[in-house]
This record gives structure tokens, C-alpha cells and sequence, in this order.
């Protein structure tokens, strides 16, 4: 995984509110071991028609979302299991006051290329106006995703010390069992 920077970008509103796991990566695809074309599955149910044809009303089907890297959803929550999955594939998904969304689509729809910027470290988002608004992430989260690391490269960034541990532990516990 890449370390996550702040970055800048445009927004492709997608107002829809609820949206499920099931809809923005159809169960029928996670059968694979790697993230390969999973891309091209992203809401394939909306992006494309039963013959395999984009939908221009889509909005990931436009030119105005080619290149965004903010997808403005209509709810202003995460389901549990979205928001981890999220997390564990280096999306970021941020909560922000119905205010703030307000003002992201209102902002999308006047200009398709306003930009929203992401400052992960500050924890903030700057709306185009310049308005900037904290956002939560845990703290495990974070450091993961700005480090470039998923949960099993945090455990290998630790290796050295659960060596030195289980090294102690065994030998407590030969102790204890010794003659």
C-alpha cells in the first residue's frame, strides 16, 4: 500500500443515500485474492447496462469524475463494515456535518471542477470555499493509512519486538516446567 498524503481534488457527487456494500462492489466479484480490475467493478450495477455498456447518467461514467478522487455520497454515515473494508483498502471515508455536505454538492454542482482538499495528519477538509471542518479517524486507522500499511505490515513493523518477547516467554516458560 501506498502511504496516504493530503491531496487536493475534484468531487463526483453521487446523491444517493444508503448506498450498501453489495452495490459499490457486488458480492460476485470478491472471490479474488487481489485488488486486480476491481476498479472496473466499482458499482457495476449502476456504471453499466446488462450488455456490459456504460450508462452515461452514471456519474463515474462522465468526464467531470474522470481523475476525482472524492466521491461525495448522499447519507452523511458509514455502515460498520463499509467504513473498515474502506479503511483496510486505503479509502478514506470521512462523516461530515449535513451542513458541510450541503455545501460539497451545492459547490460540485455549480462548478464540476471545484476542489475539496484532505489533510489526513490534521485530521480536516477544506471545503472550496475555504471552510475547513475536523473529521474522526481512529487512531490505529490513521496510522496505518499514512504509514502505507495494512494490519499485517503494522504486526511486520513490530517483528523485532514480538521476537524479543516470545524469546523471553519461552524461556520463562522453560523454566517453569523444568525439573
Amino acid at each position: 500500500m501506498k502511504p496516504f498524503t493530503n491531496f487536493s481534488s475534484r468531487m463526483a457527487p453521487l446523491a444517493i443515500n444508503n448506498i450498501d456494500t453489495d452495490q459499490s462492489i457486488p458480492a460476485r466479484f470478491l472471490k479474488t485474492t487481489t485488488r486486480q480490475g476491481l476498479d472496473q467493478q466499482f458499482f457495476c450495477d449502476w456504471r453499466y447496462d446488462a450488455q456490459g455498456h456504460p450508462n452515461p447518467d452514471f456519474i463515474l461514467n462522465q468526464p467531470r469524475a474522470r481523475g476525482a478522487q472524492v466521491l461525495l455520497a448522499g447519507d452523511t454515515s458509514f455502515a460498520d463494515i463499509f467504513k473498515q473494508n474502506s479503511l483496510k483498502n486505503s479509502l478514506l471515508p470521512i462523516v461530515v456535518p449535513p451542513d458541510v455536505q450541503a455545501e460539497l454538492f451545492a459547490a460540485a454542482a455549480e462548478n464540476p471542477d471545484a476542489v475539496a482538499k484532505i489533510y489526513l495528519v490534521n485530521q480536516t477538509l477544506t471545503t472550496p470555499s475555504g471552510r475547513k471542518v475536523e473529521f474522526p479517524i481512529d487512531a490505529f486507522s490513521k496510522h496505518c493509512l499514512v504509514e502505507g500499511v495494512d494490519e499485517l505490515g503494522y504486526i511486520l513493523q513490530h517483528e523485532a519486538r514480538i521476537a524479543a518477547y516470545e524469546a523471553r516467554r519461552v524461556g520463562s516458560i522453560d523454566t517453569l516446567v523444568s525439573p
